[in-house]
């Protein structure tokens, strides 16, 4: 009865997602209103059957989840007991068929504006998406009904003809089966990589002084006017070619011919999207791509910060735009101009293009992850924010302003230097650059690096310090990281920002990748997977395929596009080509290889094997199922325990986060979750550790050790974590 009351007493409701976020817009809309949280999807297809009705136009059979039956019945109740709702959930596609599922649920009027868009969660935000309703955009959800339908149909007509060809239990997935393959054809390519050896010649030249100051360094570049290459088509492949150049240059003479300066203008990069946000948090911070998103979730749905109170730090996450407000612009100039003086604004705005030119995408709601209040300085809010959040509010804030700031404007110079009247002709470059202004990266410092060159002129003769001829072998190309895996699914046109960070979690979940010191390798699994879906299902792993239905999607979301032709075109294809695959597989079954070891069974002397179960890896006797011998798969880290010097191992918790501990983990039970590192404790030669992130520094964990500096994470139960 109290409770009747007080829904009485309330004329408006608003909705969203995220508690979290209830709470900080709670506060801004005060007393006449009340939010709460739908906590996610409460409607959806049905787990136990394939819940489309794809004779009837696709019909998809949407449930309420049973989960969420408590949470159905408080909205209900509080929707019936107010004068007006409003959904005020995601600003995307997921966000927009939420509100749809909401509506229909509540028996709202789908035509009046009630939906409401909060791009981010500050006062003038939430005053601005509550004075701003619209009515439900049916493009949007669509787009998002058949992109749910899509994957659903994939997923549960493809999933078990998986179990019964490989292994139960498998999955697929539009956009992790390419995701896979992406992984697969790299690893594919350095397998197939042949190694080539080439030479090069360097050189450190001086004036005639000698002086340490006119010292610099130059490499050969041409050799009778042909340019020194150093990719594939090497134009020094032996020992002999360069010690024979170098033995010529010898009794040289060197002269400058030509000196050439220029100024260049380095514009700072653009504000975030989620993919490049995601990358960079990866090179910097070492997070991965689902704890970047969990972090600036919590920054975009609200923070108590000292000083400011309750609020969102940045805006909508998931974004693929880099368009910022007027508003945001002229916040951010004034702050660049407290902060580093008026010299550091551009003379105009810098201009963005983005990757998309259409009309719809100019005018799109979302702007690029920045901060909401750029006077709001991490300095300003590191005491009200985790470590995590800090560091993460740190990059988004640096790289916003400084897209905000001027071009660095550096002095380049480059020196071509002839050897004299020999043969063949040898030429030499040296190039470097000093800065002239810093401008941006002041704030965001460059990756690139110039040398500074003596003032030099032409016709001026130099000495030659030293000649080396320098060894070196070309190089495979590298494994994916998460970090560039987000980036190469961008330039794929794969995937959306919402989907890259459950992507990689799901597929390294799977088994069909592993993630081994930052790099993401198939497994077996993975291989056998992929070839099955390259040999029967051709569009599944084709990127420009998925990439197409990511365009198709697009033009739904656009109002260019019916949703439901866009399904029949996909699932009449589909259902062909996985019956022909079924009668091509029919009596057949794909066999997951072992991979063999040094190891031995203790049980009869067999080779052991690695086989893959439900729960990852494990050695086997080669001569099962005569013999079940079986062992853990001991991964050594070439570091000593500190507290009995017996072997570390790289273990795993229950919830797959690497820790390491002593291989007599009954008696020693030494573990952390900081890294053995090759360094040697300088004091008492014992293994040394690092905490993660790149500036921590190693450190000695031996008790005794007067450089002993115990981790806090020392011997706590890797369970825990």
């Amino acid at each position: 009865m109290r409770n009747n009351i007080i829904f009485l007493d309330m004329s408006k409701l608003v909705i969203v997602e995220s508690p979290a976020k209830a709470k900080t817009i709670g506060k801004y809309l005060g007393k006449d209103f009340k939010v709460i949280a739908s906590v996610g999807h409460i409607r959806d297809l049905p787990k136990s059957k394939l819940g489309v009705d794809v004779e009837h136009d696709f019909a998809p059979l949407y449930e309420n989840k049973k989960d969420k039956a408590n949470v159905i019945k408080e909205l209900k109740s509080k929707a019936k007991a107010c004068n007006e709702v409003f959904l005020a959930t995601d600003p995307d596609r997921e966000g927009e068929a939420i509100a749809w599922h909401l509506a229909n649920i509540l028996g709202l009027d789908e035509s009046i504006p009630n939906r409401v868009i909060f791009n981010e969660i500050t006062k003038s935000g939430v005053k601005t998406g509550m004075t701003n309703p619209r009515s439900l955009d049916m493009d949007l959800i669509n787009a998002q009904q058949a992109r749910r339908i899509l994957d659903r149909l994939l997923g549960y007509k493809l999933s078990p003809f998986l179990w019964k060809k490989v292994r139960r239990g498998l999955s697929a997935g539009r956009v992790q089966s390419v995701a896979v393959r992406i992984i697969v054809d790299r690893e594919k390519e350095i397998e197939a990589f042949k190694s080539c050896e080439y030479w090069s010649v360097d050189a450190k030249f001086a004036k005639s002084d000698n002086a340490p100051a006119n010292q610099f360094d130059a490499k050969l570049s041409e050799i009778d006017g042909i340019k020194v290459d150093t990719g594939e088509k090497c134009t020094l492949t032996t020992k002999e070619q360069t010690d024979s150049i170098i033995n010529t240059l010898k009794t040289a003479e060197f002269e400058i011919i030509k000196v050439k300066k220029s100024k260049r203008k380095k514009q700072p990069q653009p504000p975030f999207t989620t993919s490049t946000m995601q990358q960079e948090a990866s090179g910097k911070l070492s997070y991965s791509s689902m704890r970047t998103m969990r972090v600036a979730q919590d920054l975009y749905e609200g923070i108590n910060v000292h000083g400011y109170g309750t609020l969102g730090l940045i805006t909508y996450m998931r974004t693929d735009s880099i368009r910022i407000s007027a508003e945001a612009a002229d916040s951010a100039a004034q702050v660049i101009e407290k902060e580093f003086g008026k010299e550091y604004l551009p003379e105009k705005p810098h201009f963005f293009k983005g990757k998309k030119a259409t009309a719809t995408n100019a005018q799109d709601a979302h702007e690029a992850i920045r901060p909401t209040m750029p006077e709001i300085t991490p300095k300003d809010a590191k005491s009200s924010l985790s470590s995590d959040q800090y560091k993460l509010y740190k990059l988004v804030w640096e790289r916003f302003m400084a897209s905000q700031m001027a071009s660095a404007i550096h002095d380049t110079v480059s020196i071509d230097i002839d050897a004299v009247n020999t043969t063949p002709s040898l030429r030499f470059r040296a190039s470097g650059y000093t800065v002239a202004f810093d401008g941006f990266t002041r704030l965001y410092p460059d990756k690139e690096k110039g040398e500074k060159l003596p003032i030099l002129n032409d016709g001026d003769r130099l000495t030659a310090k030293e000649m080396i001829g320098n060894q070196h072998f070309t190089q495979p190309p590298p494994r994916y990281t998460e970090a560039s895996l987000i980036k190469a699914l961008e330039e794929n046109g794969i995937g959306r920002p919402s989907t890259y960070a459950p992507t990689i979690t799901t597929i390294v979940d799977r088994q069909y990748v592993e993630k081994n010191q930052r790099q993401l390798r198939p497994t077996v699994l993975g291989r056998v997977t992929t070839d099955l879906f390259e040999e029967h299902f051709t569009d599944i792993v084709d990127t420009k395929f998925t990439a197409q239905m990511e365009g198709d999607l697009d033009s739904i979301e656009d109002g260019n596009c019916e949703w439901v032709e866009v399904l029949r075109k996909f699932y009449g294809k589909f259902e062909s080509t996985l019956s022909q695959a079924e009668t091509a597989m029919d009596g057949k079954r794909v066999k997951i290889p072992d991979e063999p070891t040094d190891e031995v069974c203790d049980e009869c002397g067999k080779p052991m094997v690695i086989k893959l179960g439900r729960f990852g890896k494990f050695m086997s006797c080669s001569g099962f199922p005569d013999c079940k011998g079986t062992k853990r798969i001991v991964n050594e880290t070439g570091g000593n325990c500190p507290k009995c010097g017996k072997k570390m191992l790289s273990k795993k918790s229950k919830k797959g986060k690497t820790y390491f501990g002593c291989e007599d983990y009954t008696d020693c039970n030494y573990m952390t979750w900081d890294t053995p590192v090759p360094e040697k404790c300088p004091k008492c030669d014992s293994t040394m550790f690092k905490k993660n992130g790149k500036t921590q520094k190693p450190y000695c964990a031996k008790i005794g050790c007067e450089n002993c500096e115990i981790s806090e994470n020392v011997n706590k139960p890797a369970t825990k974590k």
